[in-house]
């Protein structure tokens, strides 16, 4: 293994309303930072973003999410 960093990304697609989508990303936060009043810079850098379902790229929009959710709530 090298210690050659790279920039990686996850992306996590969820069917939410946009204020359940801000606190899954307060909720993130904490875990890739838990103590967010530190002073020294985190050991590994990261950000975080948002994304509205306009804002997708063309090949990225989770069809899968929205049956899985109509599923689970019997609206199909």
């Amino acid at each position: 293994m090298t210690d050659e960093r790279k920039t990686f990304e996850i992306r996590v697609g969820i069917y939410a309303t946009e204020d359940q989508a801000r606190e899954l990303i307060e909720q993130v936060k904490l875990l890739l930072c838990p103590e967010p009043e530190h002073s020294s810079p985190c050991p590994v850098p990261w950000a975080i973003g948002l994304l509205s379902e306009d804002e997708f790229p063309a090949d990225l929009s989770y069809p899968e999410l929205k049956e899985q959710y109509l599923v689970e709530r019997g609206s199909q």
